[in-house]
């Protein structure tokens, strides 16, 4: 996701550590775990969204496309 390798995190586990400090940094750890899975959360909401949307329009394209073709068929029957 963000192409981070194990030097590097154990370079920003380091820093985190002596910037923050032992006795806040597990605290620290569960409120950005618990934002990380509310921003999924709330990716996955819109995700899921716009699949419905782009459900409901296909459904009403083809219900749109099938009352055309009776027109069609019905004209046909009208003219003959």
């Amino acid at each position: 996701m963000f192409d981070i390798g194990t030097p590097e995190l154990i370079m920003i586990l380091v820093l985190a550590l002596l910037i923050i400090g032992p006795k806040d940094l597990p605290r620290i750890g569960r409120e950005v775990g618990k934002v990380f899975r509310s921003f999924r959360k709330v990716a996955d909401d819109v995700k899921e969204s716009i699949n419905q949307e782009i459900i409901d329009v296909k459904e009403e394209v083809e219900h749109s496309l099938d009352q055309e073709e009776k027109g069609e068929k019905l004209d046909k029957r009208i003219e003959d």
